[in-house]
Order: structure tokens, then sequence, then C-alpha cells
């Protein structure tokens, strides 16, 4: 992480993780996890779908869709978030390549 100064104040860049600046463990499933549940509200609202309705269609309890909802989604895998966007009518593109670096990441990119 890199710091400055403007104006009096210290500012710290960050490293595009938030998770990994925070020192939390797993940052990089947080990220893409995090990624998915955005993705995912953004369905519900392009399809104008209440939590229940969303729950249904993505064979989840509206619980978990309203637990997701409020940024807690530690129950639910990367893989369930990925099954609820293609149940919401989403495609899933997962592409590997080399990595320019010793060790490579994972990334969302999402359309």
């Amino acid at each position: 992480m890199k710091t400055r100064l403007i104006d009096g104040v210290e500012v710290h860049s960050g490293s595009g993780n938030v998770f990994a600046d925070l020192g939390l463990p797993d940052a990089e499933k947080l990220k893409i996890k995090t990624g998915l549940v955005i993705e995912i509200r953004k369905a519900m609202g392009t399809l104008g779908l209440t939590q229940q309705a969303a729950a249904k269609r993505m064979g989840i309890t509206q619980p978990k869709v309203s637990d997701m909802m409020r940024g807690d989604f530690t129950n639910l895998s990367e893989r369930k978030l990925m099954d609820c966007l293609t149940r919401l009518g989403y495609d899933i593109e997962i592409k590997v390549r080399p990595a320019k670096a010793e060790m490579g990441h994972l990334i969302l990119a999402a359309a």
C-alpha cells in the first residue's frame, strides 16, 4: 500500500482489494463473492424481483436472500452464487490463462 500526504492528510492507496487491505483471510475469495452478490442485486433490480420471488427463482430461501442483500453471504459458496446468477438468466464464463506473476489471481469481470 502506498502512502502520501494530501493537504496535510495521510492518504493510503489501496491494492484494489479492500479485503486484502484490511488483512482479512481469503481476501480474493471475498472479493469474488462480493462481485457476484453485486451482480445478483443488479439482476434482481433489472428483473423487478422481490426477495421472495428471487429466492424461489434462485433456489434458496428468502432469509438467505435477505442476508445476501445485507452483505452477509458467508453461508453461500462462490459456486452457489454463480448458480443463483444463472437461474436469474445470466451466463457465466470462466477463462483460464497463464498468470503474469508467479502466482495467479481470481478476477471477476462483469459486463
